[in-house]
């Protein structure tokens, strides 16, 4: 990948300021347009969102959106629909035992009111405010409650496939157990025995780094720094993993992307909700240093993988052992084409890796490790192609961020005509994230409270 060490945050604010724009009426038309009865919509069909019939994990990003574009622009109108939609329907996702979304769905709708009644851009209603952070602290409760055990004492929670399941995109739940242990709460088990969310969420991310993400010591021949396994598989009876897997990969032993991204930023966004979380309850758990020590290592191990195996503008195609990348030669050294004949991109991984890259980048910088301008410069330079043609949508297209990929190996994504693989579409969670990414950058740029999922530290 090609980095651009001289972009700025303020560098991208006439491209973020056209996003919004676009945003608001993209918005707008999936609101004119979607029925609540036809379920939620996911990803776009010929420029038109539609629904599929999976985990319903994407109700949240649709919402959420609206929330975001009340933050970035203002517009009230925004924030009013998004607290009148999250109000009506998203509480049966607050008690959904069946997934391990709530980090997706729950933080993105109530911890966004929350989070703007304390930042003091909206006023502060007592009322609602309780009945957000009550919705915050059973999400987190029923997500910790998800648990499989491991031989070691630890444990994970487990996928929608059942206990045996570790889904790497997981990492990103975390946000509804740090949003649970920060308002005080914790699980209540078999006789009355509570369970730390912190541990919970602690012990989930050191499993997750110890065996969904590689190092390059040997694991297997397929062993590179940084690869990460979609999924990990575990023998249920005595908790010992057995081997990696994938649900929406090409191979267990290559790299699905956005997989790959969603472990860059959750263990970004987890080490800067450590930084709020006091030594005394990290000590039970192995203490600050040994935790953030895990958490570093496979943040920094799979964002220098994502540099190395993305196409020169910072944009990956869907998975790094894809069998038409052999077709496409030397395919890191060009600029992304997502109309090739060959494999899609998939831009969705692009808008979620540069929030990993430009999070843990800041945090390192913070810590005074040069190496951190490097990861927050790429993430600034991700951020500018996706701003740009041909990723931002136009004309009648629902969709924001256009050429995502939802499920390449069983045949969800539309072909276009003349077209022999998917391209020129969009999904709910590319257009919420590349939202939260352009808020985040918005708000350095104009020297403002930085945005962060658990609110104003």
């Amino acid at each position: 990948m090609n980095i651009d060490l001289e972009l700025t945050p303020a560098g991208l604010m006439p491209a973020i300021q056209r996003m919004w724009s676009r945003s608001a009426e993209v918005l707008n038309s999936l609101e004119r347009k979607w029925q609540s009865g036809h379920g939620s919509p996911v990803f776009t069909v010929d420029g038109e969102y539609t629904a599929r019939g999976w985990t319903e994990w994407t109700q949240g990003f649709q919402f959420g959106s609206l929330l975001l574009q009340f933050d970035a622009t203002g517009d009230r109108a925004f924030y009013d629909l998004g607290l009148k939609r999250t109000i009506d329907f998203m509480a049966p996702h607050v008690s959904h035992v069946g997934v391990h979304d709530h980090g997706f769905n729950n933080v993105s709708t109530y911890g966004n009111i929350r989070r703007l009644m304390l930042e003091g851009r909206v006023a502060r209603d007592p009322h609602l405010l309780d009945f957000c952070e009550l919705a915050l602290e059973v999400s987190g409760a029923v997500q910790a409650a998800r648990w499989s055990r491991t031989f070691d004492g630890h444990g994970y929670i487990y996928s929608f496939n059942g206990p045996h399941s570790l889904f790497c995109d997981t990492i990103r739940s975390l946000r509804a157990l740090a949003m649970g242990h920060k308002l005080g709460h914790r699980l209540m088990g078999e006789n009355d025995e509570p369970v730390s969310l912190l541990k919970r969420l602690v012990h989930h991310a050191r499993t997750t780094a110890l065996h969904s993400v590689f190092y390059g010591d040997g694991r297997d021949i397929y062993d590179v720094r940084g690869r990460v396994a979609h999924e990990s598989l575990f023998n249920t009876n005595d908790g010992h993993y057995r081997c990696p897997s994938t649900q929406q990969g090409y191979s267990p032993f290559s790299t699905w992307t956005r997989g790959l991204a969603w472990i860059m930023v959750g263990y970004a966004e987890q080490l800067e909700f450590l930084d709020t979380v006091n030594d005394v309850e990290l000590e039970p758990l192995g203490g600050r240093s040994e935790i953030e020590d895990f958490f570093v290592r496979a943040g920094r191990a799979t964002c220098d993988f994502y540099l190395a195996n993305t196409a020169s503008d910072g944009i990956p195609y869907w998975d790094t052992g894809a069998p038409g990348l052999v077709a496409m030669g030397d395919w890191r050294s060009r600029t992304a084409e997502p109309f090739n004949a060959h494999e899609p991109v998939d831009s969705s991984a692009a808008a979620i890796a540069c929030q990993g890259l430009i999070r843990l980048g800041t945090w390192l910088e913070s810590r005074g490790e040069l190496a951190g301008s490097q990861y927050r410069h790429a993430g600034l330079t991700v951020l500018q192609t996706l701003l740009s043609d041909p990723y931002i949508s136009r004309g009648s297209h629902q969709g924001l961020l256009i050429h995502s990929v939802y499920h390449r190996p069983r045949g969800w994504d539309f072909v276009p005509m003349r077209h022999s693989i998917p391209c020129g579409e969009s999904s709910q969670w590319g257009d919420y994230h590349l939202r939260e990414a352009a808020l985040m950058v918005q708000r350095m740029a104009e020297g403002k409270t930085p945005y962060r999922f658990d609110g104003p530290v």
